[in-house]
């Protein structure tokens, strides 16, 4: 499996801890979006590639960067696009089976919706690629309409899901602490937070809509 990680320049406290990720170096391409090149630099991991207008870091850290990074992308301030979603992008080339975005939690509120709304797009235009945000304590995906294998994971135990936008219908859940037949959520309902796998392996599905599906732990 071929594994994307973009590391953005959010709070250095809300990057995931690589060593919880299961992959292989050799398999595994490290963008670093603006900041997020430096976190990555910090935990020992040289990136592939940086990219970003880098209007977050100092002179003397842009310098550092350069002399540690063999490929970097200088981005205008003033554009239409964030530095994270021009890194997703750039990760989409190498074409990859697994997109993880970290660092784009906590911090600035806006630039967390913006990275939300950007894995929802990317993921219903990539239905073949899974795209995940990531920190410490939680994993976020979006989830489209169809059934979806979800397996235990005893650090992120607890199972949340949400409608995003659109209602989501006829949902089943099987091989959970609290299964479900014929539900549906909709937008602004939270009836489905916190619940948890009894099997291996569970399963959701669902007819229509878009959802949200939060791995959390303690």
């Amino acid at each position: 499996m071929k594994r994307v990680v973009v590391c953005s320049g959010g709070p250095s406290k809300e990057v995931v801890d690589f060593k919880q990720l299961p992959f292989h170096a050799a398999e595994t391409v490290f963008i670093g979006a603006d900041r997020g090149a430096l976190w990555l630099l910090n935990e020992g991991i040289l990136p592939d590639e940086a990219i970003g207008d880098f209007d977050s870091l100092t002179q003397e850290e842009q310098n550092f960067m350069k002399q540690k990074i063999q490929k970097v992308t200088e981005l205008q301030m003033e554009k239409d696009e964030t530095d994270t979603h021009i890194a997703i992008l750039t990760a989409l080339a190498y074409k990859p089976d697994e997109v993880i975005v970290t660092g784009v939690t906590g911090g600035r509120l806006d630039h967390y919706e913006a990275a939300l709304h950007d894995i929802c797009r990317f993921q219903l235009e990539n239905p073949t690629i899974t795209f995940t945000i990531q920190n410490n304590q939680n994993i976020i995906q979006f989830l489209p309409s169809g059934t979806h294998a979800i397996k235990f994971d005893d650090h992120y135990k607890y199972v949340s899901f949400f409608s995003f936008g659109e209602r989501v219908e006829q949902m089943a859940l099987q091989g959970f602490l609290y299964d479900v037949e014929d539900e549906f959520i909709n937008v602004g309902n939270a009836k489905f937070t916190s619940n948890e796998l009894k099997d291996q392996i569970g399963t959701i599905s669902f007819t229509a809509g878009i959802c949200l599906m939060i791995r959390s732990s303690d």
